[in-house]
C-alpha cells in the first residue's frame, strides 16, 4: 500500500503557485488602477488640478463698501461716488521695489510726489496690501499697463469709487470731505471694519456721520497663482453700502448765501424756526473740497493753510464773535420775563451812563443820547444806555441764566463735527480762568453784547429761530432723514427742543414787534431792507474789534481794515408765520445796517421768493422717496 504522505509536497507546490499567481494578478490590477487614475488626473482633469498645484494659493480679499450718498432737502445730489483707477504695488510680491518703480515710470509717469506718498502709505500698510504708486490713471495709461503688465508681478490696476462733490466750493464747510486714512486714524479705527477702504471722513458731516456713511466691509475668497493673478472666486460675502443722508439744506439757498458773501470774510446761517433744520450754512472764504479727496498737493495745501483769510476755518460753527447789539432783544425779553421792566417803563439816555460811586462813563453810540425810551424803543433805536441800565438792574446771574436758555455759552449740539460753544462770561468763569473778581462794569458790557461775551453764527441763528417761534428752542440739525441701503424708506431724525421760560405770550409778541419795527419803523436801524412782499423782523449789531479809550473817538478812516468793526444782523420772516431765521456776520464789515442787513434780505428773498442771487441750474439726483413727505413731528 502506497503511503499518502508521498503526495503532500506536490500539493503544497500547487498551493504556493496559486498564491503567486493571485498576488501577481492583484499587483497588475492595482497598477492598472493607478495608471488609470493618473491618466484621469493628467489628461481628463488636467485644468482643474493645475489650479490646485502647489504654486497656487487661496487668499481672502476684502470688498470695500460703497459710501452712502448725501442729498439736499429737494433731492439734489451733494456727495457722489465716481470711478477712479490707481496703479498699486504689493510690496510683499515684488523682489526689487526700486527697480520695479523705475521700470514702471518708463510706461506711466510717476512723480517725486507720487513716490513720497507711496513710501508714506507703505509704512501704514502690511506687506501684502496694495499701495498706490500712481493715482487717477487715464484711459491711455491703463491701456499701456494692460499691454506691459506681464512684466510686473505684484503690480496691479485697482478700481475704486472716489468721493466727488458736485458743488464742492459751496458745500465744503458743510459736507466737509473725505481723505486717505493716515497713521493716527489707523491707530484709532477698527482696521477690520476698514479692510480694503482707503478713505475716511475728515471734517464736517463726512466726519460726523462716518459710521453711517461708511457701510460694512465684505469679503471674497479667491484662488491666485504664483504671480498673484486671480484664477477663480471660491466664496463671496458682499459688502453693505453706507446709509444715504438727506439734509435740511437747500442747495439753491446755500449757493446764494455763498454768492452774497463773495469777497468777504464771515458767515451766514439760516434755520427753519419750526424744526431747527439748517437751511444754509455759508462760511467765506471757502475752498474746493475735491482737492482733498485723493491727496492735496503740498503747494495747494500750503496756499490754503497759510492764507491770511483762513479759508479752511469754518466760521459758521467755530468763529466766535461779540454779539454786539443783536443781543439786545434777548436781554430786553429777559428783563420783561424777570419783572425788571414792563413795556411801559421808560429809561433815560443822555449819551452815557455811570455806575453809582464810579467815575467811568459808559457811552452810547449816539453821543447826544436818545432821551427817555421804552424797551421797544430801545431795541428799535439800539440804545446802549438803556441796556446798560437794564443789565445793571438784572445782575449778571439772572442775565446769564436767561441767555443760557437761548443756547448762548454752550455748544448747540448740532449733528456736526468740531463745533465751538462761544462764551457767556460769569463771575465763576473769570475767577477760574483769569484769577480775578468780577466787576460791576463788566455786567454792563454784557448788556450790549461786548467784552468777553462771544457767540458763533450758528448760536445766533438758533437763538433767533427761538425768538421767531415764541420760545421753542430747537437744537439745530443738519440731517433731515437717513435711508438705509436697499431701502427706499427715509427715517426722519428726531427734533430735540425745550421751552424758554417767559410767563406771557404778550411779552414774546411785544419783543417780536420791536424787532419788526427795527425794519419797518421810521427810526429803525434796518429800515432800508423793508420788503413789500412780507414783514421782516430783525436787529442790527456792530461789534468792536478793539477797545476805545474813555475819551477817544472811533475814526474808521484811520483804522486798519482788519481792525474795523464787525457787522452783524439777525432776522426772521414772515413775522406772522416765520419760515426762516438768519444770522449774518461780516468780519470788519463796519456796520450791521449797511453791510450785514442787505445780505440777510437777499437770503430771505432767495428762500421765500426763490429770487436767485445767481443763475439757477437744473437739479440732478432724486431720492427714492420725496423728502417733502417726511413727518417732522
Amino acid at each position: 500500500m502506497v503511503d499518502s504522505s508521498f503526495n503532500k509536497p506536490r500539493s503544497g507546490a500547487r498551493i504556493f503557485t496559486g498564491r503567486i499567481i493571485l498576488a501577481g494578478v492583484l499587483v497588475v490590477v492595482c497598477l492598472a488602477t493607478v495608471v488609470a487614475r493618473l491618466v484621469y488626473l493628467q489628461v481628463y482633469n488636467n485644468d482643474h488640478f493645475r489650479t490646485l498645484s502647489e504654486d497656487n494659493r487661496v487668499r481672502v480679499e476684502p470688498l470695500p463698501p460703497m459710501r452712502g450718498l448725501i442729498y439736499d432737502r429737494n433731492g439734489v445730489l451733494l456727495a457722489d461716488n465716481v470711478p477712479s483707477y490707481s496703479l498699486q504695488i504689493i510690496p510683499g510680491r515684488v523682489d526689487n521695489l526700486a527697480d520695479t518703480i523705475a521700470e514702471l515710470s518708463e510706461i506711466i509717469p510717476i512723480s517725486d510726489l507720487d513716490r513720497q506718498r507711496f513710501e508714506r502709505l507703505r509704512r501704514q500698510h502690511r506687506r501684502f496690501d496694495g499701495v498706490p504708486i500712481r493715482l487717477d490713471l487715464n484711459d491711455v495709461e491703463r491701456a499701456r499697463f494692460a499691454v506691459q503688465g506681464h512684466r510686473f508681478p505684484g503690480v496691479q490696476i485697482h478700481a475704486e469709487l472716489l468721493r466727488h462733490y458736485p458743488f464742492s466750493f459751496d458745500t465744503a464747510h458743510v459736507l466737509g470731505y473725505v481723505g486717505r486714512i493716515n497713521e493716527e486714524e489707523m491707530q484709532r479705527i477698527d482696521t477690520s471694519a476698514y479692510a480694503g477702504s482707503s478713505h475716511i471722513g475728515k471734517v464736517g458731516l463726512e466726519k460726523a456721520y462716518e459710521d453711517s456713511l461708511h457701510g460694512s466691509v465684505g469679503y471674497q475668497q479667491v484662488e491666485v497663482n504664483a504671480r498673484g493673478r486671480v484664477l477663480r472666486t471660491l466664496e463671496e460675502q458682499l459688502p453693505t453700502s453706507g446709509d444715504d443722508l438727506v439734509l435740511f439744506l437747500d442747495i439753491d439757498l446755500q449757493r446764494d448765501a455763498m454768492a452774497t458773501m463773495a469777497g468777504k470774510r464771515g458767515a451766514v446761517v439760516a434755520i427753519d424756526p419750526n424744526t431747527g433744520g439748517v437751511l444754509a450754512m455759508a462760511s467765506t472764504p471757502g475752498f474746493d473740497a475735491n482737492l482733498f479727496v485723493d491727496g492735496i498737493s503740498v503747494e495747494d495745501y500750503a496756499a490754503l493753510r497759510d492764507s491770511i483769510d483762513k479759508p479752511l476755518y469754518n466760521r459758521a460753527v467755530r468763529g466766535q464773535y461779540p454779539p454786539a447789539s443783536t443781543i439786545k432783544p434777548f436781554i430786553g425779553l429777559g428783563g420783561l420775563a424777570a419783572g425788571s421792566i414792563s413795556f411801559s417803563d421808560g429809561k433815560y439816555c443822555g449819551g452815557s451812563f455811570q455806575l453809582p460811586g464810579h467815575g467811568h462813563r459808559y457811552r452810547c453810540w449816539r453821543r447826544g443820547g436818545h432821551g427817555t425810551l421804552t424797551v421797544k424803543d430801545a431795541v428799535v433805536q439800539s440804545c446802549d444806555v438803556y441796556f446798560y441800565r437794564l443789565a445793571h438792574d438784572m445782575g449778571i446771574e439772572r442775565l446769564d441764566r436767561f441767555l443760557a436758555d437761548f443756547g448762548f455759552g454752550s455748544k448747540t449740539g448740532i449733528d456736526f463735527a468740531d463745533e465751538l460753544g462761544g462764551l457767556l462770561p460769569t463771575p465763576e468763569w473769570k475767577e477760574r480762568v483769569r484769577g480775578r473778581p468780577w466787576y460791576p462794569g463788566e455786567t454792563l458790557i454784557v448788556g450790549i453784547g461786548q467784552g468777553a461775551f462771544l457767540v458763533t453764527p450758528l448760536q445766533l441763528a438758533a437763538a433767533t429761530a427761538a425768538m421767531a417761534n415764541h420760545g421753542t428752542y430747537f437744537q439745530p440739525r443738519m440731517v433731515r432723514a437717513v435711508r438705509e441701503p436697499g431701502s427706499g424708506i427715509l427715517q426722519p431724525t428726531a427734533p430735540v427742543s425745550h421751552r424758554i421760560a417767559v410767563d406771557s405770550e404778550a411779552k414774546w409778541e411785544g419783543m417780536v414787534d420791536a424787532m419788526a419795527q427795527v425794519v419797518e419803523g421810521a427810526r429803525g436801524t434796518a429800515r432800508r431792507i423793508r420788503s413789500p412782499n412780507f414783514r421782516i423782523a430783525g436787529k442790527t449789531g456792530t461789534a468792536q474789534v478793539f477797545t476805545i479809550g474813555q475819551n477817544e473817538r472811533y475814526n474808521e478812516a484811520q483804522v486798519a481794515e482788519r481792525m474795523r468793526d464787525h457787522a452783524l444782523f439777525i432776522a426772521f420772516a414772515p413775522v406772522e408765520a416765520p419760515q426762516i431765521a438768519v444770522a449774518v456776520i461780516v468780519e470788519n464789515g463796519r456796520h450791521g445796517s449797511s453791510t450785514a442787513a442787505p445780505i440777510a434780505r437777499q437770503i430771505i428773498d432767495s428762500y421765500l421768493l426763490k429770487k436767485r442771487v445767481r443763475p439757477a441750474e437744473p437739479a440732478t439726483g432724486t431720492p427714492d422717496q420725496s423728502v417733502d413727505q417726511i413727518d417732522e413731528d
